[in-house]
């Protein structure tokens, strides 16, 4: 007979995002935050800074996260668990320190960590969780305390979103230049960094469970917005790159699914949508990205249940697929920057179509 113990009290919920500039007069003060301490040439910053300028200077990203925030907090409150959603920019304005303080002063003591990734990285989970303790060391005794809800790579409600967005782009194929190829897209990041965390691992797992719901049976798992030295090895092949290998392989249709972004933000909207699609006009290649999964209702949904499972104290944990879900709080081990463990192989999977 499985025990259930009672469950401790949370105030709220805090959603924590990269965040992004709102307008152009913001561009280079917040790429000189987002890359502090990384001695980032003067003239990449601009290049970057470019990128944004390109689309107005104004990153989507901050709305996209705010209508986030109020679905999930409505989501919350229709299942009879209304909790405040605060959210805090790791790069922009609100801070996660400048949340943290809010929350202090609203009276929360207790609150609920929930990071805008699917998948498990230093950048993408722990990096967020030692900005969370910066704040709080900032906000002193005052400062809620937070527990971490799991990522949510394999639970059937993102599942079910990306799935749906996927076979919506396949639909605006041209039938008549061939079966489209399907590639899933992600962050890439250092394979050092890699090497370390489940990162690559749950990203095949995500795109498997996806193509499959969506009825696809040939496809592959390209990177996208790589940064830093080009002499230092990070996850390939570059979606461009791949594109290229598709064209020369006499593929004319291509559907990217981004799967390892929430959020159509502008390494979205400018490395695929610009570069990536330029790419593959230039090759005479069909290009249709998918949405990212966004408000989509059953992704809330996910969102909801992964801060329920904590908020009960339930033992079950929704997941579809060949692996568990994904711990709440990360091991002492696990999604290390890179430098630690640089000796370890890096976590290739064989399985899946390619």
């Amino acid at each position: 007979m499985t025990v259930i113990e009672p469950a401790p009290r949370y105030d709220a919920v805090l959603m924590v995002a990269y965040g992004g500039p709102d307008g152009p007069e913001d561009v280079l003060p917040f790429l000189a935050h987002a890359t502090r301490g990384r001695n980032i040439p003067p003239e990449r910053l601009q290049e970057v800074a470019s990128h944004y300028l390109h689309f107005g200077g104004a990153s989507p990203i901050n709305a996209q996260m705010r209508a986030l925030r109020a679905a999930l907090e409505a989501d919350l409150a229709s299942y009879r668990h209304p909790l405040p959603v605060y959210l805090g920019n790791r790069n922009w304005h609100p801070s996660i320190e400048e949340t943290v303080r809010t929350m202090a002063s609203d009276g929360v003591r207790s609150a609920l960590l929930l990071i805008t990734s699917s998948f498990s990285s230093y950048s993408s989970c722990r990096q967020y969780q030692e900005d969370v303790q910066r704040a709080v060391a900032a906000v002193g005794p005052r400062a809620p305390r937070f527990n971490k809800v799991r990522a949510c790579f394999n639970h059937p409600g993102f599942i079910e979103a990306a799935a749906r967005s996927l076979a919506a782009a396949q639909q605006q194929a041209d039938a008549g230049r061939g079966r489209p190829q399907v590639v899933f897209t992600a962050h890439s990041i250092p394979l050092s960094m890699a090497r370390q965390c489940a990162y690559e691992e749950q990203l095949w797992e995500s795109s498997r469970l996806t193509a499959t719901a969506a009825g696809v049976t040939e496809w592959t798992v390209a990177f996208q917005s790589r940064s830093g030295p080009a002499q230092v090895p990070w996850l390939e092949p570059d979606i461009c790159a791949q594109i290229a290998t598709f064209a020369s392989a006499g593929v004319r249709e291509v559907v990217v699914m981004p799967i390892g972004f929430l959020s159509d933000h502008m390494e979205v909207l400018f490395d695929l949508d610009h570069e990536a699609a330029g790419v593959a006009a230039d090759l005479n290649v069909g290009f249709h990205r998918a949405a990212t999964v966004g408000t989509d209702r059953q992704f809330v949904g996910a969102l909801r249940d992964i801060v329920v499972e904590r908020l009960t104290n339930s033992p079950l944990r929704r997941a579809v697929g060949r692996m568990e879900a994904a711990p709440d709080e990360c091991t002492e081990g696990c999604c290390w920057p890179g430098a630690a463990l640089a000796d370890r192989p890096v976590r290739r999977i064989t399985g899946g179509a390619r």
